[in-house]
């Protein structure tokens, strides 16, 4: 991370590469017990939050990411009534699942509440559901709290994470996919952000070997733009027990009414399509031997 009076940059050394963004001010900083946050004015890209250093959510862009986590599953899964959000502090992948009416509880589980309480004052729009009845915020360890849910309770597992690094680490590993199967009903999904296809391949490699490992039955990726993340391109990935991944409840999302801005059934069936590289590696991590 590099700032001047002027500009926020995130420098991407493994890539070399930078991303920077013109601001006004900073407007918070704090240190969390788990974490630094803090939130800057920008020119052009409204408020920005950013944890560690490392960019997390901007005003301009940030519909892109929290409707790819959350509407591809949704539409993929027949009835998905119950689901929890590990990780999500933002809250904008909550309000996109609540936009379901399908869904009767979301339990959002957070081991920060900073992250929440810093959210609602700089990013209101991201946590207008916060109140909803069907809604459930836990700010507790999301990993522990994986592990003791009741077997085969929930319908969809999204796993909105920081990058793999330090505790998040876990987050990618075959134990932690293992507890989702088990938390899953048959025909279940978990989906987690994936990272950058162009740069973090080795990280999806590892996602796709431990989601078969933990007894999933078929993982796939879906692809979408995010300016703020390193280099543009970014990734979400389902894993399935015992469901088709091939297809979605693509009538159900063509003539949903969801409110959306980036979602639709067009751009769920481009997602899915694979880029010829990214097709041939799953091929070659997936040989049996």
């Amino acid at each position: 991370m590099a700032l001047d009076d002027n500009w926020f940059s995130e420098i991407h050394e493994g890539a070399g590469s930078a991303f920077s963004l013109r601001i006004r001010a900073k407007l918070h900083e704090e240190q969390s017990p788990f974490q630094k946050i803090e939130v800057y004015d920008t020119t052009d890209w409204g408020h920005l939050m950013v944890i560690d250093g490392c960019t997390m959510v901007s005003g301009r862009d940030n519909f892109i990411y929290h409707e790819m986590m959350a509407h591809p599953a949704l539409f993929t899964h027949p009835s998905p009534g119950q689901v929890a959000i590990i990780g999500g502090g933002d809250c904008g992948t909550l309000r996109e699942v609540l936009r379901h009416p399908e869904v009767a509880h979301v339990v959002q589980v957070d081991i920060d509440e900073r992250v929440t309480r810093v959210s609602e004052q700089y990013f209101p729009e991201l946590c207008e559901a916060n109140d909803d009845p069907r809604a459930e915020l836990l700010f507790i360890d999301g990993i522990r709290w994986i592990e003791d849910v009741t077997p085969g309770s929930l319908d969809v597992i999204i796993v909105d994470s920081t990058d793999p690094v330090g505790p998040g680490e876990v987050l990618f590993t075959p134990a932690f996919y293992g507890a989702c199967h088990r938390a899953l009903a048959e025909g279940g999904l978990v989906v987690q952000q994936s990272e950058s296809p162009l740069l973090h391949m080795p990280l999806l490699e590892r996602m796709y070997r431990s989601l078969a490992e933990a007894g999933f039955d078929d993982a796939r990726s879906l692809f979408f733009p995010l300016p703020i993340y390193p280099s543009g391109w970014w990734s979400a990935t389902i894993g399935t027990r015992g469901g088709d991944l091939t297809g979605f409840r693509s009538e159900a999302a063509a003539t949903s009414g969801l409110q959306t801005r980036y979602y639709n059934a067009g751009i769920h069936r481009a997602a899915l399509a694979q880029p010829e590289f990214f097709r041939l590696a799953v091929q070659d991590w997936m040989r049996p031997g």
